[in-house]
């Protein structure tokens, strides 16, 4: 007869889809993180160029183009402090592809993955798919990872940890000193950092540090995208950066499993990341603002939260049953259960949306608090 493989049993959708699909088509979408702006102009067309001259009508090279490779190099010089080579770099269909053959490359079954709880979704049910075992961490009072809890975490059978800053969900931004240390467990301990940097042009407080710099081995992983920096989620264009021989291996799991990134889309992420950097900036700032106006709105309700340093989430801590009444009355949020069992008692907050929208729902949330308490 057939049935299921256990790794596929050992997952479920996406809280945050599920939650998604149960909303009415009026309700106030804060669940999702998809910024509301559009795609910068010199991107979209440079994707159209390709179009219409027919450079986008065939494969790409299974790593992307070089042009492309080539220019996510540059940016990690210019943003990051290190220059890798573009043979070390692979284009992926969005940063979720890329922690997928990250993972698939490097964990077999019954190893353990120390992974953030409160972390994003992916990390637990990815290192499942790859046959391997979610070991959930528990963060700072300050919803940051604590480099002395990966390290006693550590067992005979753990083979590699997750580190996300800014993260999602929680907004927070791990330190300079954190990301030394991270790197050095990596290196002392022998384990993969993945270190998932998707977020990393949005910090509003202090700076963004990749523990890929400061590791003496090639024992980080490095996951990005151009999905919220340029608001190109729709695109699904990511990369990963790793050692040669990392990207060797995890280029057998991509050419089978996506052969290569969209052509259209690796042509409008060489121009975002070579083009005009301002509307970075401009998007950085305007999602600054719609943090201080939701996190001064939640404080005005009594509800303790974290103040965010990056992305575009917050994670209150909320009473029983806030976030279903929230949900009744039209505004979508995500329980703070479907990122870790430590996530309970917690909401996760997106302000990706517009200020008119954002005080709109803030009006609502309120309304759910007083009815709850």
């Amino acid at each position: 007869m057939s049935e299921f493989s256990d790794r596929v049993e050992g997952v479920s959708i996406s809280g945050i889809r599920e939650v998604f699909e149960a909303a009415g088509q009026d309700a106030i979408n804060l669940g999702l993180g998809q910024p509301d702006f559009p795609t910068p102009e010199h991107a979209r067309e440079a994707a159209v160029e390709a179009i219409r001259s027919g450079a986008a009508d065939g494969y790409t090279s299974n790593k992307g183009t070089r042009e492309l490779r080539e220019a996510v190099a540059d940016k990690h010089a210019r943003d990051n402090g290190f220059r890798p080579d573009p043979e070390e770099v692979i284009a992926t269909a969005g940063g979720s592809e890329a922690l997928h053959i990250a993972m698939e490359a490097h964990v077999e079954p019954g190893d353990e993955v120390l992974v953030p709880d409160p972390g994003f979704v992916s990390y637990d049910a990815l290192t499942r798919l790859a046959g391997g075992t979610p070991v959930p961490v528990g963060l700072r009072e300050d919803l940051t990872m604590s480099p002395e809890a990966v390290e006693e975490a550590i067992t005979e059978e753990t083979v590699a940890f997750v580190v996300c800053s800014p993260a999602n969900p929680t907004g927070a931004v791990q330190s300079e000193a954190d990301m030394r240390e991270f790197a050095r467990i990596a290196d002392e301990h022998d384990l993969l950092c993945v270190s998932d940097e998707v977020y990393e042009r949005l910090v509003f407080e202090g700076e963004h540090h990749s523990p890929y710099r400061f590791a003496e081995t090639d024992n980080v992983v490095v996951v990005n995208a151009c999905s919220k920096a340029y608001s190109m989620t729709g695109w699904r264009l990511g990369w990963v950066t790793a050692s040669e021989r990392r990207i060797e291996r995890m280029l057998r799991v991509h050419q089978y499993v996506q052969a290569c990134a969209s052509a259209p889309a690796q042509y409008a992420a060489e121009a975002a990341l070579s083009g005009p950097q301002g509307v970075v900036e401009e998007m950085r700032t305007a999602f600054e603002q719609r943090r201080d106006l939701l996190v001064d709105g939640l404080a005005e309700m009594g509800l303790e939260t974290p103040t965010p340093k990056g992305a575009f989430y917050a994670m209150p801590r909320v009473p029983e049953g806030w976030v279903d009444e929230v949900i009744d009355r039209g505004v979508v949020v995500v329980p703070g259960e479907a990122f870790g069992e430590r996530g309970a008692g917690h909401a996760r907050i997106s302000y990706a949306a517009g200020t008119d929208t954002l005080e709109e729902a803030i009006g609502v949330m309120a309304e759910a608090t007083r009815a709850v308490r």
